[in-house]
């Protein structure tokens, strides 16, 4: 089966068909083509905005996600503004922003949340989600990863994501977990309507 990945990134594409190997898919990238701004309140609602916008367009099954970090101190902030959080436009000026809001919270408790969707051209849509709780740091560590990998530390690690390898880091994700739901939901065929859940 062909699936075209709704991202503009290749890396996210051969990511995502590693994931995802054994299934005989044929993953390939958006070629240039418009993805919709990210409007909607959750991350099912942004991950099928793209995902059903690109399996329109190429008439072909499309997938896409969208995830986040959630904090318990800030009521899940910054959840899907988690790219965009405070106005902030780079990773680090986040990741301070973040710690300045966190300076005098009483937990530190934190999870990354990831919704992978996949649309048809006929209309059906499954979503998969999978989470990673851990505990946030008081200052960065670790050279790998981007976003907030480097003040994240997994539930049962004592390092950062962003001190692990990718392979590491692929292997207990958020990302990670939903892939591995769908494709455990595809592993003989197209799975009954409803969403599967990785938790």
């Amino acid at each position: 089966m062909r699936v075209v990945v709704a991202t503009g990134n290749a890396g996210k594409v051969r990511e995502i068909g590693a994931a995802l190997s054994g299934l005989g898919w044929a993953l390939e990238g958006l070629g240039g083509l418009p993805l919709p701004e990210e409007t909607g309140a959750t991350y099912e609602e942004n991950a099928a905005l793209k995902a059903c916008a690109a399996s329109l367009t190429t008439r072909l099954p499309a997938l896409a996600d969208d995830s986040g970090l959630e904090v318990e101190a800030l009521g899940g902030q910054p959840g899907v503004y988690s790219a965009r959080f405070g106005g902030r436009s780079s990773d680090l000026e986040r990741s301070l922003y973040l710690l300045e809001q966190l300076r005098r919270a009483p937990t530190r408790r934190a999870k990354f949340v990831s919704v992978i969707v996949l649309a048809y051209p006929d209309g059906h849509v499954e979503s998969y989600r999978g989470e990673l709780p851990g505990t946030l740091l008081e200052g960065p560590r670790g050279e790998h990863g981007f976003g907030y990998d480097p003040l994240f530390v997994p539930d049962g690690e004592t390092r950062t994501l962003a001190e692990m390898t990718l392979e590491e880091k692929q292997a207990i994700s958020h990302r990670g977990r939903a892939l591995a739901a769908l494709r455990e939901a595809h592993r003989n065929g197209p799975p009954p309507r409803e969403v599967k859940r990785a938790e």
